[in-house]
């Protein structure tokens, strides 16, 4: 892990630039984090195809929140994403989703498979590279959590990393039938967000998602709107969520 560049938001986190190899990243610490006192991490998913530098001033609103109550979080690029190189079949894969949503079908799933199983499967042990390095960091603790980002992903790293403690998940991404089935070996708490009317994913495959955790504490919230029309309180609910899961004075 090599920093390229620190910044001092104003009165707010550090955020600093960083590669994995060849994968660039940001970490944000807030004020308060020191080797005398480790903070949690919320680990920051993304959309795929975006790339980090479209998804800054996202990532970034969500970083100040996460470090107003004591926590840092990272953001990972995804692989296919931003300069990174082009996944194979992942254009034609992507065009043929949006054929069949045009057109009123539902996608079936090798369209699924050949979108998200490939970035799920670079993605994981990426993360858990990160992970080990971001641990490794004398100001931050071992208390983890994810947040959002494409939602398979976040099932396959919740289903086999252990240092995951809780996860907050963005709901209605088409999913590989795989991810079902990682889904019902998820036990750690869950806030799930989902849009009712998103036009461009699924509910019903979100609801039987939902249903396919283990986890015997998850919550999912629904509010009517399309993908972009999450209300603003939506945060304040999952900010909540991370407080009681990863603020060690709620032990």
């Amino acid at each position: 892990m090599h920093f390229t560049s620190e910044t001092r938001l104003d009165q707010g986190p550090i955020e600093r630039e960083f590669t994995l190899g060849d994968i660039p990243g940001i970490l944000w610490t807030p004020p308060t984090a020191s080797t005398a006192g480790p903070v949690p991490l919320i680990l920051l998913g993304q959309p795929g195809g975006l790339g980090l530098r479209r998804m800054h001033p996202r990532l970034e609103v969500r970083a100040r929140s996460a470090a107003a109550q004591g926590f840092a979080s990272v953001a990972l690029e995804l692989p296919g994403a931003g300069d990174r190189h082009p996944l194979p079949g992942a254009e034609q894969a992507r065009a043929d989703l949006v054929r069949a949503i045009s057109v009123g079908e539902r996608p079936d799933d090798d369209i699924i498979d050949r979108l998200i199983l490939p970035i799920v499967e670079r993605a994981v042990p990426e993360w858990q590279a990160a992970l080990d390095a971001v641990l490794g960091l004398p100001e931050i603790g071992d208390r983890v959590a994810i947040s959002g980002g494409v939602i398979a992903v976040a099932v396959r790293l919740a289903a086999t990393d252990r240092r995951i403690a809780a996860a907050g998940l963005f709901a209605g991404s088409y999913v590989p039938r795989s991810t079902m089935d990682e889904a019902r070996r998820i036990t750690i708490p869950l806030h799930g967000l989902l849009q009712w009317d998103d036009e461009g994913n699924d509910r019903q495959m979100a609801l039987d998602l939902f249903d396919a955790f283990a986890s015997t504490e998850k919550t999912l919230y629904a509010n009517m709107g399309g993908h972009t029309g999450v209300p603003s309180f939506a945060s304040e609910d999952a900010a909540r969520f991370f407080a009681r899961h990863l603020d060690s004075t709620g032990d």
